[in-house]
């Protein structure tokens, strides 16, 4: 009777959770699919409109820009070896090359971006004074 009642609860636990596992989460892709969010380091909080740009044989192929809650997801690319370069004004840019996008499968790529603290100094006229 035990291992009964503990049966029912196991397929009830279990099967609720395969029913919630669909929809646009990070995490939960289609065919062809990479998904996930970007935080800031070191903070780990979401970072949103962060451009997403997937680039296939150098050439790009999609841009996105994460939500309020730093989700991204690109949907049905083709199959292939691609470049994703994550940017936003004020942080560094992050570029993750080599991804393999193979047909049937999704891929999660969760990122951290650092802010950018340095400064381009460009020379002016009086700095060739003599």
């Amino acid at each position: 009777m035990k291992s009964k009642l503990l049966l029912l609860i196991c397929l009830a636990v279990f099967g609720f959770g395969a029913a919630n596992a669909t929809g646009n989460e990070p995490g939960n892709g289609k065919k062809n699919d990479i998904n996930g969010y970007v935080t800031e380091s070191p903070s780990k909080k979401p970072m949103s409109e962060v451009n997403v740009t997937a680039y296939l044989l150098s050439k790009k192929e999609k841009a996105i820009t994460t939500d309020e809650d730093g989700n991204y997801a690109f949907d049905d690319l083709k199959p292939g070896t691609y470049k994703f370069v994550f940017e936003k004004l004020g942080y560094k840019k992050v570029v993750k090359e080599k991804i393999i996008i193979k047909t049937d499968e999704s891929f999660q790529m969760n990122i951290e971006m650092i802010q950018n603290n340095d400064f381009d100094l460009v020379p002016t006229p009086f700095h060739f004074s003599d």
